[in-house]
């Protein structure tokens, strides 16, 4: 063979040998298909705010710490003073804007004095104050689900507004015997909701909690004389209910109890230490929130992988009984038919 002819066919073996390996008809193969993961569910948190009169200040500072902590509730629920703070934080009022709003609040805004009536306060300022703070909207348009809670007086038992009037709502479970009028509402009449539910876990469970941190801020008998008409009254609610709220508070997950019970019903001037005092108390209970948290977490996350393994079997199961289902020449020639296998 000529040096030329060589040259040239080992110059064409080449190209071929290049072509082949390199060519734009030569693809990668197509990476194999896989189940996508079930994402584990996050941990529904609920706060459950106790009536306390001034003392709710402190429902302020609990939250503005769970919130900088990453523990935003997504649901809501209060008695009284709790129902206040409730009503505004579940209209979409961070921590740091309600407590501007308790800084700047003047008791003549909520405070309507009228004797001989049944009540020495009639409660349609508060009413029309939370009404206008929440944007005059429904409980059940409010961007976090809400409960206030009250005692219906014809019967004693509880009751939880979730739906309709915010304000009104609010001022029924406000409502202290003998200070405030009691509130009619569909023909029933309602009174202060500490009376059958000083901090309302239950509630907080019924709009879905699976996590409900309490915080209780209510009077105990200390062997004290109140001071003043109020006081005296507060204390007697919170005895007649202390009984059904220690049983209730046992069914919550966590319970904080800021340091305020020193604070008088109707010392607004205490405001911004009540704020503190909560914070200081949420952070002490912040350990045990974590963990609690933390387990809940870990068992979404087992019920996620359950859930993932027994779809995995289904699905395994229902390509076996497709096979098995195939005529016999599908079964000869090999070919699994319109049978589906199943994505890893």
């Amino acid at each position: 063979m000529k040096p030329r002819t060589a040259r040239l066919l080992l110059s064409l073996s080449l190209s071929g040998l290049l072509a082949a390996c390199g060519g734009e008809n030569v693809k990668p193969a197509a990476p194999a298909a896989s189940r996508p993961v079930t994402a584990a569910k996050p941990v529904k948190i609920g706060v459950a705010l106790g009536g306390g009169a001034a003392k709710g200040f402190a429902h302020i500072g609990v939250i503005k710490m769970l919130e900088a902590n990453g523990f935003e509730p997504v649901v809501v629920s209060g008695t009284s003073a709790g129902s206040v703070v409730g009503a505004l934080y579940a209209s979409g009022m961070n921590a740091f804007d309600m407590q501007q709003k308790a800084v700047s609040l003047d008791q003549a805004s909520i405070r309507d004095v009228r004797l001989f009536s049944g009540g020495l306060i009639q409660g349609q300022k508060l009413q029309d104050y939370v009404n206008a703070q929440v944007g005059n909207k429904p409980a059940e348009q409010l961007k976090k689900p809400f409960a206030a809670v009250a005692t219906q007086l014809e019967t004693g038992e509880r009751a939880v507004f979730v739906r309709g009037n915010v304000g009104q709502a609010v001022r029924a479970s406000s409502s202290v015997p003998g200070v405030f009028e009691p509130v009619t509402i569909g023909g029933k009449t309602f009174v202060d909701g500490g009376v059958v539910s000083p901090v309302p876990v239950d509630a907080a469970r019924q709009l879905g909690a699976e996590f409900v941190i309490a915080v209780d801020i209510s009077s105990k008998a200390s062997g004290q004389r109140p001071s003043g008409l109020l006081g005296t009254l507060n204390q007697s609610i919170s005895i007649m209910g202390q009984r059904l709220g220690e049983q209730e508070l046992a069914r919550a997950d966590v319970v904080i109890r800021p340091q305020v019970l020193d604070i008088g019903a109707a010392d607004f001037e205490q405001r911004g230490r009540a704020i503190l005092e909560g914070e200081k108390a949420a952070m002490a209970a912040m350990p045990q929130i974590r963990a609690g948290i933390a387990r809940l977490q870990q068992a979404h996350a087992a019920s996620a992988r359950n859930a993932d393994a027994r779809a995995s079997a289904a699905a395994t199961e229902a390509y076996q009984r497709c096979l098995d289902g195939r005529s016999r020449l599908d079964k000869l020639r090999g070919k699994e038919g319109s049978c589906a296998a199943p994505v890893r």
